[in-house]
């Protein structure tokens, strides 16, 4: 460096008081199932289309599809059911197997959050106080 002066690492601002468990389920190297899956396919079904859905995450549809077809492969079957377009165009709705994985991911979510809430809490008492 010039000068002799050394830029500084940037430390995250953590001022958060809480902490949140992260979810993802492996199921095969490069096969993942997390929040960002799970958040597309919540979207698809409240706005009723793939690209509604990925447009409301900041997605575009090719991202949104790419993840939505991973998700058929990692299950096998569909996790979404395109609709045929009528004068608004098509849409989608998630399939019975999609809304089950919603559905068990959050479960699965909420059980893991509870379980790990005193060790949560430890780990925050461990940081410096900021």
């Amino acid at each position: 460096m010039t000068g002799g002066s050394m830029a500084k690492a940037q430390k995250p601002m953590l001022r958060k008081t809480t902490l949140q468990l992260s979810l993802r389920i492996d199921f095969a190297p490069g096969l993942r199932l997390g929040p960002g899956k799970i958040r597309l396919l919540e979207q698809i079904a409240r706005h009723g289309s793939i690209s509604a859905g990925g447009r409301a995450l900041k997605m575009s549809y090719k991202r949104a599809w790419e993840l939505v077809d991973e998700m058929n492969t990692i299950f096998g079957v569909p996790v979404v059911s395109p609709k045929t377009g009528g004068a608004k165009g098509g849409g989608a709705t998630l399939t019975p197997q999609g809304k089950s994985i919603v559905a068990h991911y959050r479960a699965i979510e909420k059980s893991a959050q509870v379980s790990a809430r005193k060790s949560l809490a430890s780990l925050l008492k461990l940081r410096k106080s900021r």
